[in-house]
């Protein structure tokens, strides 16, 4: 088993990061390998919606994002965590994402995903469903926990004081573990759901 972290945070040690080190200890006792890519200090660009990647089954822009592919598609789940800024995400984790899910055309169905925010104080559950909207478009099952899955902290190591806010990202990360092995073994004995042919509709007479 299998699960991709990805930092949006541009500071590779502040609160984003503690807020995903209390889920990679759970992983790690569940026997689940875990690996966490800091994305938010790349240089990633937005789509540009030129279609290239249908033909060419990538990204035309060669960054992170091409290189973060082929963990995604590996992965049984991916864990996405942003500080807040202006009630969103990190831009260049948006960025990353609309091209990540746009030009991958693997099977995304049953790998779990999971959103962790960090704020000083508000904006946490605008940018929560904000970011869970890329999942829950790729037939992907949302991991939940005991609250909203959000740790409070403004200065670098702030968030190690939010007690809730870390027993929740803990919780998630058990709750994210069951599922994953629970989707493993139901894939065994039932398979994947059935796919009906895309019916692509707009209103434009």
């Amino acid at each position: 088993m299998k699960v991709l972290l990805l930092n949006g945070s541009p500071r590779a040690n502040g609160n984003t990061s503690i807020a995903l080190g209390e889920m990679v200890k759970i992983f790690a006792a569940e026997g689940v390998e875990a690996e966490v890519v800091h994305i938010g200090n790349k240089d990633i660009r937005g789509c540009i919606a030129c279609g290239s990647c249908k033909k060419n089954g990538k990204c035309v822009f060669s960054d992170a994002v091409n290189e973060l592919a082929p963990k995604f598609e590996e992965a049984d789940g991916l864990v996405v965590a942003s500080p807040v800024y202006y009630a969103s995400a990190n831009a260049t984790l948006i960025a990353c994402l609309d091209r990540l899910f746009f030009s991958t055309s693997f099977d995304k169905r049953m790998k779990v995903g999971a959103i962790v925010v960090v704020a000083r104080r508000g904006g946490c559950s605008a940018t929560f469903d904000e970011l869970n909207k890329y999942f829950t478009i790729s037939g992907m099952p949302v991991a939940s926990s005991q609250y909203w899955n959000s740790v409070h902290g403004r200065e670098p190591g702030q968030a190690s004081q939010d007690a809730e806010g870390l027993q929740t990202v803990r919780a998630l990360a058990r709750n994210m573990t069951f599922l994953i092995k629970s989707i493993a073994l139901g894939k065994e004995k039932y398979g994947l759901p059935e796919v009906e042919p895309w019916q692509p509709t707009h209103f434009i007479r």
